[in-house]
């Protein structure tokens, strides 16, 4: 892969339509600003990851179009990244990833112009990148960055996978958080996290019990807990 940023603390891989992913990258950025770390904001595109599955038996009804929206998201931080660098990846997913999931606005599909082109014009970058929404010159970027990060971990994870080192520090998928810790308590759990993945012999921790994401856009504020739900498989479609 060119322009490779080998020399940051951390590379996260994220998709911004996943929920998860956003509150993780929240936690992974009180880190860093207390560690003094440097992050390189990769991509992993769950459209991709489940390129191959029956989307039918295996997830909600519209979680096709959801993957769809990610990786079209997508395709804008890569033209992003290919005109004017990486470190604006990681503005313009913290931007998009707060107009999705911690404001008030309806819920609809934010692989849309009225979204993306406000958000890049605030972030100083040209409202013409959002015409990769609907191009996909950028799509074998994706494979490739999504092969890149399944070739860490493995392929049955989701989004997202950190890279704490690179090239040979530890990999791991998550973690799956649904509340925000304060800045204390994410050291700590950044602690515990890179401390059993360092473990050569460490292989899963896993529960299927998820609460719904302190999120705003799911409904649930900063000083709820979100309704507690059985995933199967990453997904929220109960098994028959």
């Amino acid at each position: 892969m060119s322009d490779d940023n080998l020399s940051a603390d951390l590379h996260f891989y994220f998709d911004p339509i996943c929920p998860f992913a956003w509150m993780t990258s929240k936690w992974a950025r009180l880190v860093a600003e207390q560690r003094h770390y440097t992050v390189d904001w990769r991509f992993i595109c769950l459209r991709v990851v489940n390129e191959n599955v029956d989307y039918d038996a295996q997830f909600p009804p519209e979680y096709r179009a959801f993957h769809l929206s990610g990786m079209k998201l997508l395709r804008v931080s890569a033209a992003v990244r290919a005109a004017h660098g990486r470190a604006k990846v990681g503005d313009f997913y913290a931007a998009l990833g707060a107009e999705i999931w911690d404001s008030d606005r309806r819920w609809a599909d934010p692989a849309s112009l009225d979204l993306v082109q406000p958000l890049l014009t605030k972030l100083g970058l040209p409202a013409e990148l959002s015409e990769a929404l609907e191009n996909d010159a950028f799509d074998e970027v994706l494979r490739e960055e999504t092969r890149e990060a399944l070739g860490l971990t493995g392929k049955d994870v989701g989004t997202p996978i950190l890279h704490f080192q690179p090239p040979d520090g530890a990999a791991f998928f998550g973690p799956v958080i649904s509340r925000l810790p304060n800045r204390q308590e994410a050291l700590e759990l950044w602690e515990h996290v890179v401390g059993l993945a360092r473990f050569a012999g460490f292989s899963e921790l896993k529960r299927s019990l998820r609460e719904l994401p302190q999120l705003r856009a799911l409904g649930v504020s900063e000083d709820e807990i979100g309704v507690q739900e059985d995933w199967h498989g990453g997904s929220r479609k109960l098994k028959k």
